[in-house]
């Protein structure tokens, strides 16, 4: 449950900073309204700190640069961002520490409660939203996903814009979303080409377009997606930009040599286009009989071979609009048998090794032949931009009419607002500069390309009402509120539906904006959940950058770290789709595996490349149960040559405790893996050697542990019992709180014994990402709002999208101050 305050500034300075915030807002507040619950010195309060807190966290010592000898237990109004820093380290156990004496389990609770309360008082009392950015950029996937709704186009934009920056771990947080000159051009530049492929009218000249496959992907047995009865392969998706002639060029893979390798028995190549075969290659024929390998006959079969992809290429005449490319390989049965060879995907170094020939690469040039006079195909782009048309016949006044109706349906959606004259005006001009020089359809065009490179389109706005003074709570717009809940849900623009609520001035009705919220849920676009916060929240993002060391782990290619973060998606996302108890994040007894990741887990029954649900209860223990199992998370945690407890531990601390730890001292001494004396140590007598250093120890007291529980799964995310040194694993530890634990499942029994650490650091994190700014201390009684209500509907997903939906800081605003 990670707060902002922790990674801005000092405690102090924060804490000096936000009461003099509080002063100001006192100001406003009858005094009778924040008295404090209780005005004996000789409280119970006053009592609990002067016995454990103070002998550390006072003037002199100032341990964690946490004062409390100066403060007021029972005036918590005075430093809430102080008094929440000590619920966060409380509930998380880590304060006393284990060297102090600590109440007992009763009293801890019960001052917990109380002051917690307390705060809340203090908030009901003062509530502060929280002030969002003014100004919100789309970032690279919102934009993706806001050009496919609004022109039902898919564009892969990776190619057209950068990578976004992230902070608080989410790519969306306003603050870091800037526009520089350079960004406004690669906009300009991108706007440019969609709106060319939207619109589908000629292109100035051929272009290519070229698809790669990965080097260790298998293509060894059937690839989901492609036909039944072939093998290996890949699929493309193309969006054709208009009719006409296109080159297709097929190329195999070499090694890394660059060499082609030789087959001695041929093996079929199809392309087909939208499932129809459009050309048969064939790769591979039996050796010359009888030709000795030194002789010029082997010799120059051998160099046919190796040159046999050369001519590899063909015109195919296609229709404008989104295709889908596939090439692959007719199924043949072999000596070897796939079950054993099909694991070790990187076999294919420096010499010819494999016994199938790879798919390459594939290249689309065009278009060709292009009769520019000729109709344009209706494609779904130009259906959905051309609402009206006009024809040859029609009048200048007719054709600026048309103009008007497409563009201000246009711009209605992608402005997310109703559009005012002067937008029209702006699109108008763009549209008669461009039909003066090529027409009706290049005057659309043009005033198209502004629409998608424009702050309109590109910035989400949240402007502050005028007339109210500074420091003011207020509701966002209907209209603000669509585009937060859109882009909150489905990462894209609001849909007419609602948009429609939000300009009639009805989705600020709670009733309205659940009804809105559940359907949003239980529409396909929320996906976008599972594809952007979860694959940011668990390091999803990372599983391609996993490269195992090859001498290691050489089972381990491309398609393993597919299925690996496969399997997470769709665990994920059958939680929140099926509206399920998050815990069941840690807890469930289940998960969905093709026959590759299957055979990685050790499942059995389990055949070809199509994921399905399986069961964990044939398992011999239950350590794979819930997240903390799954070989995606344990993967990005590791490091290629062996495990990391500290990688490991400090991911559970971040994303399921929520209470990150403090960044590592300059200097940080590396791990010792050996004695002075050259004994070789085990990853446990490594770390806690490590932990000795009174420098290291106060962070790897907490994260050590829960990287221990892990430990029972290789670098790999393949459960152990042993070490590749054949030394016991000891799976043992102990969380703050005094919690103890053997192994995953222990650690993972730990975590849900306390529903509100865990569903309390997701409910963080969902705002967080909800609201595209970090989270302070004057949050946290939202969440803590959030949380009860959630206990109440089990903690089901939707309780939790629900109480963020409708909290003020997802709804209200703070004008500056």
């Amino acid at each position: 449950m990670g707060m902002a305050m922790s990674r801005r500034m000092p405690l102090v300075t924060l804490t000096a900073s936000m009461v003099g915030l509080f002063a100001t807002q006192l100001a406003v507040v009858s005094a009778g309204s924040l008295q404090p619950a209780e005005s004996q010195p000789d409280s119970w309060q006053h009592g609990l700190l002067d016995r454990y807190c103070v002998s550390c966290h006072n003037g002199q010592v100032r341990a964690g640069d946490l004062v409390l000898d100066d403060l007021d237990v029972l005036s918590v109004h005075e430093a809430p961002a102080t008094w929440e820093t000590v619920v966060r380290k409380l509930r998380a156990g880590a304060m006393p520490p284990p060297s102090r004496p600590r109440p007992n389990v009763e009293t801890y609770g019960r001052f917990v409660s109380w002051l917690e309360k307390e705060l809340d008082r203090v908030a009901a009392d003062s509530p502060n939203p929280g002030r969002t950015e003014a100004f919100h950029r789309l970032n690279r996937t919102e934009y993706h996903n806001a050009v496919r709704d609004l022109l039902d186009l898919e564009v892969d934009v990776t190619e057209l814009l950068p990578a976004d920056g992230g902070s608080y771990g989410f790519d969306n947080i306003a603050g870091v979303l800037g526009i520089s000159p350079t960004l406004l051009e690669r906009y300009l530049g991108a706007a440019r080409k969609i709106s060319r492929i939207a619109m589908g009218r000629p292109v100035p000249s051929a272009t290519t377009e070229t698809f790669r496959v990965a080097n260790d992907l298998s293509q060894e047995d059937w690839v989901e997606g492609m036909p039944f009865g072939t093998r290996g392969g890949a699929n493309f998706h193309y969006n054709f930009p208009q009719d006409g002639e296109y080159v297709v060029r097929v190329l195999l893979a070499r090694n890394a040599g660059g060499r082609l390798a030789v087959f001695d028995v041929p093996h079929a190549v199809e392309v087909s286009l939208d499932d129809e075969v459009v050309k048969s290659y064939v790769v591979g024929e039996r050796p010359p009989v009888d030709a000795p390998r030194d002789s010029d006959t082997f010799r120059d079969w051998q160099a046919r071979q190796r040159t046999v992809d050369s001519d590899w290429e063909f015109r195919l005449p296609v229709r404008a609009g989104p295709r889908e490319i596939q090439v692959t390989f007719a199924r043949r049965t072999w000596a070897y048998p796939e079950t054993v060879r099909e694991p070790y995907l990187r076999p294919y170094t420096g010499t010819d090794t494999r016994h199938q020939p790879y798919l390459g690469q594939v290249t689309v040039t065009g278009p060709y032949g292009v009769n520019s006079g000729s109709p344009v195909e209706p494609t779904p782009s130009r259906r959905r931009i051309f609402v009206c048309e006009p024809s040859e016949t029609d009048s200048a006044l007719e054709q600026i009419a048309c103009a008007r109706e497409i563009l201000s349906t246009l711009a209605r959606r992608a402005y997310r607002r109703p559009v005012t004259t002067g937008d029209l005006d702006v699109l108008l001009g763009f549209f008669e500069d461009g039909s003066a020089a090529e027409g009706f359809e290049a005057g659309i065009e043009l005033a198209l390309r502004w629409v998608l490179a424009s702050p309109e389109f590109l910035l989400r706005v949240e402007r502050d009402p005028g007339g109210l003074a500074a420091g003011t709570n207020y509701e966002i717009t209907d209209l603000e509120l669509a585009s937060r809940l859109s882009f909150f849900l489905w990462s894209s623009l609001p849909d007419d539906e609602l948009i429609g609520l939000a300009n009639a001035g009805r989705l600020r009705d709670p009733e309205v904006l659940e009804r809105q919220t559940r359907r949003m849920l239980a529409d396909d676009r929320a996906r976008a959940l599972v594809t952007n916060f979860s694959s940011q929240w668990l390091y999803l993002r990372n599983v391609p950058a996993v490269y195992p060391d090859e001498d290691l782990f050489p089972h381990v290619g491309e398609a393993l770290r597919q299925a690996m973060r496969r399997e997470t998606e769709l665990f994920v996302e059958s939680i929140f789709r099926d509206d399920q108890n998050v815990l069941e994040l840690l807890t469930a007894d289940y998960t969905f595996v093709n026959e590759r990741l299957a055979r990685h887990y050790d499942i059995p029954n389990v055949y070809g490349s199509h994921f399905r649900r399986v069961s964990l209860d044939g398992l011999t223990n239950n350590a794979r149960r819930g997240l903390l199992g799954q070989a995606s998370i344990l993967a990005v945690t590791a490091y290629p040559n062996r495990t990391s407890p500290v990688l490991r531990g400090k991911w559970v601390l971040e994303n399921l405790l929520g209470t990150p730890p403090a960044s590592p001292p300059p200097d940080v001494p590396s791990l010792e893996e050996t004695t002075n004396d050259g004994e070789v140590l085990s990853m446990r007598e490594a770390t806690e050697r490590h932990r000795a250093n009174p420098a290291c120890a106060s962070c790897h007291r907490l994260m050590d542990p829960p990287g221990f529980a892990l430990e029972q799964f290789d670098a790999v995310g393949r459960f152990r019992t042993h070490t590749a040194a054949n030394t016991p694993i000891d799976a043992t530890g102990e969380l703050p709180d005094g919690t103890q634990f053997d192994g995953a499942s222990g650690l993972r029994d730990a975590l849900v014994s306390d529903p509100w650490r865990f569903v309390g650091t997701l409910t963080e994190k969902l705002m967080t990402y909800a609201l595209g700014r970090g989270l302070e201390y004057y949050d946290a009684p939202t969440v803590r709002d959030i949380l009860r209500g959630a206990a109440e509907e089990d903690y089901r997903f939707s309780s939790i999208i629900l109480g963020i939906v409708k909290s003020p800081p997802f709804r209200m605003r703070r004008t500056e101050s």
